[in-house]
């Protein structure tokens, strides 16, 4: 099955998480309509995203591994380390706020990256909405930060995540987010699917487990990887050491999948390397 891997990146309240979790419930990932993005205790208390989050969906054929990542900028190191295990972005701003200083700062480390975003103007529906002056507020705004030609030609998606439609134009009608979903197929590069060659892959992540205790969430790279192997990690300096993977994840809408086997191209969660940590490589 064809991958391809994306975040979602904006400031905050500007959407991502609300399109997020409509384009879960669309694609039948979620049935409720209580399942959210925020689910840790904190961040509902908070109302913002705390921690990156992963899900994944399933759309003609393909599987989508979405990063829901913070537009807080106290979290703005967890956005860049993010942003280093993903092959594109899809950037929300809020049609009647335009660019905002978090805005600004993740599109800045996306373009550094060599990503290509897909713009999303959002809440088209509210009164003082003004997506086609935003529209060239966000083309400026690539210009400012040094975007190149091909990074310049972006295509934007008009959206209302919060009744789940998105479409190419202001003058469509909008029923659902399937043109989102089309756009993501047609201009986000597929992850390779390598294989054949020796296993890699690179934690962006780290969480959590009570039975399982620390897990890494991770981009596989090359290779193949599965339970019970015996890997080799090597640290930032050099260091290296064994470590072997006693349980797998893949994801599948939010919840976590366990499995025996994961392909390059994928993001897993890999429980087993109690030293490992983000940076590492396996």
């Amino acid at each position: 099955m064809v991958t391809r891997n994306i975040a979602i990146i904006a400031h905050v309240d500007h959407g991502k998480t609300t399109l997020t979790d409509a384009l879960m419930r669309q694609t039948g990932m979620v049935t409720s309509d209580s399942v959210s993005m925020d689910s840790n205790a904190l961040e509902r208390e908070r109302g913002i995203t705390i921690y990156a989050k992963n899900a994944a969906l399933f759309y003609k054929d393909t599987k989508i591994n979405i990063v829901d990542t913070p537009g807080h900028a106290d979290f703005g190191s967890e956005v860049e380390r993010v942003l280093r295990s993903i092959d594109s972005v899809v950037l929300v701003v809020d049609a009647q706020e335009g660019p905002m200083p978090q805005t600004r700062f993740v599109l800045k480390k996306s373009l550094e990256l060599g990503l290509k975003p897909i713009v999303v103007l959002n809440k088209i529906d509210k009164p003082a909405a003004r997506p086609e002056e935003v529209k060239e507020m966000v083309y400026e705004l690539f210009l400012d930060l040094g975007a190149d030609d091909e990074q310049l030609d972006f295509t934007t998606v008009y959206a209302i995540a919060r009744q789940g439609i998105a479409k190419m134009t202001l003058e469509e009608e909008g029923t659902d987010l399937s043109p989102l979903l089309d756009t993501i197929l047609a201009k986000v590069p597929a992850a390779s699917h390598d294989t054949e060659s020796a296993l890699r892959a690179q934690p962006f992540n780290l969480g959590y487990d009570n039975f399982v205790g620390r897990l890494a969430i991770a981009r596989i790279y090359e290779g193949t990887l599965r339970v019970n192997d015996t890997v080799l990690i090597r640290n930032a300096s050099g260091k290296s050491e064994t470590g072997r993977i006693v349980k797998l994840f893949t994801f599948r809408g939010l919840e976590r999948v366990e499995t025996e086997v994961a392909e390059a191209g994928d993001i897993v969660m890999i429980a087993g390397l109690s030293g490992i940590d983000i940076g590492d490589t396996i």
